[in-house]
């Protein structure tokens, strides 16, 4: 393709740094993980940070750490991918679907409201493209009706809402390492915190629920341990710590290029009638991990004619997302009323994620422009 969707920048550096991890005797659970822990824990302003796989894991954990389960209710946004649900429901527990704002596309506190019951546990926000939720606003729902706060800051890798990053004003913030995010580690995810019960919850369980880790073993030189809760194989690895750890020491660039790519693309789609360019709000910085548009009515395209178009013009694209509530499992579990969405339901014949990446040139900004121009 031309312009492909997303390219992972990875260096000569990175390469590596996962070449030279290779020769340590431990693969797993050994301190470059503890190192990329503490690059994260610092850079996000927590106390505590654990790597895990991937963000999915590291929504699991936080929900199971607040001891959400059976008879319990955790309001989502629906226009999100499906994992943020999906965690909720390992659990037991129900996911509540709440809809977004038109321009933000982040959950609305006033849906939230809607959706508070006796049942009500916790609420996930997801930061999404890059861009914080309106934090003073659920924080407030939260406290005055003791509710928990995760946020899904997979999109949000420095992104801040008041000076205050994503991921440090929750129970707990979950970040992904995929291959497409701000930083990758090719699957990988981190769950930051300030609660200490929450942490040293998180480390239990992504180890199996097990007492004593094998690193841990071989110091102290016990052989015995003890499985004292229902645990996962969740742990990240050396090798792809290594990467994180790398890839990390370029996160200021990675979003300065990010942000520079955003604003050509601002400057010169905002010429193009029937062309919606993200919305940005004055309280909160957005990095763009997604720069996602919306196709209005009066484009001479519909969104879905335009995405084959630039697809036959090596240009890649993306929607995200096609909202929860119309995904074939939640609809036959759930039985929502497609009514209560008015704003998702609109948004997923709408919006179109562009290529953002580091390594995009202007002239590959200047081929898609062209191509949304003439089609």
């Amino acid at each position: 393709m031309k312009v492909p969707y997303f390219i992972p920048w990875i260096t000569q550096k990175d390469k590596r740094a996962v070449v030279n991890v290779l020769s340590n005797r431990w693969l797993t659970g050994g301190p470059i993980v503890n190192k990329f822990e503490e690059k994260i824990s610092k850079f996000i302003n927590s106390k505590f940070a654990s790597a895990v796989g991937s963000a999915t894991h590291a929504l699991h954990l936080s929900v199971r750490s607040l001891g959400i389960g059976p008879g319990d209710e955790v309001i989502v946004p629906t226009f999100t991918f499906a994992a943020t649900a999906n965690v909720v429901s390992y659990t037991g527990a129900v996911p509540i679907l709440a809809d977004v704002d038109s321009g933000t596309f982040n959950i609305l506190p006033s849906e939230i409201k809607k959706r508070i019951s006796k049942r009500t546990r916790a609420i996930i926000v997801v930061h999404y493209g890059g861009q914080s939720c309106d934090m003073r606003e659920i924080i407030s729902i939260c406290k005055d009706r003791g509710l928990c706060l995760i946020e899904d800051c997979a999109h949000s890798l420095g992104a801040t809402y008041a000076g205050k990053k994503c991921g440090s004003m929750g129970e707990s913030g979950c970040f992904s390492f995929y291959p497409t995010k701000i930083i990758t580690t090719g699957e990988g995810g981190m769950v930051t915190t300030n609660n200490k019960k929450v942490y040293r919850s998180v480390q239990l369980l992504k180890s199996h629920g097990m007492s004593i880790h094998p690193a841990e073993r071989e110091v102290k030189a016990k052989w015995k341990y003890d499985i004292i809760d229902l645990g996962y194989n969740y742990r990240m690895d050396e090798i792809r710590a290594s990467l994180g750890v790398s890839q990390f020491e370029r996160i200021t660039e990675i979003n300065k290029r990010r942000i520079r790519i955003a604003k050509k693309y601002d400057e010169k789609l905002e010429k193009i009638k029937g062309i919606s360019v993200p919305m940005t709000k004055p309280d909160r910085n957005h990095i763009y991990h997604l720069y996602t548009i919306k196709i209005e009515n009066d484009y001479h395209l519909t969104r879905d004619e335009l995405f084959q178009k630039l697809h036959k013009k090596g240009i890649g694209t993306s929607v995200q997302y096609y909202p929860l509530h119309l995904m074939s499992y939640n609809k036959k579990k759930y039985h929502n009323k497609i009514s209560q969405f008015p704003n998702s339901n609109k948004l997923k014949d709408t919006v179109l994620s562009l290529p953002i990446y580091p390594t995009m040139t202007e002239n590959q900004v200047d081929y898609v422009v062209t191509n949304l121009q003439n089609l």
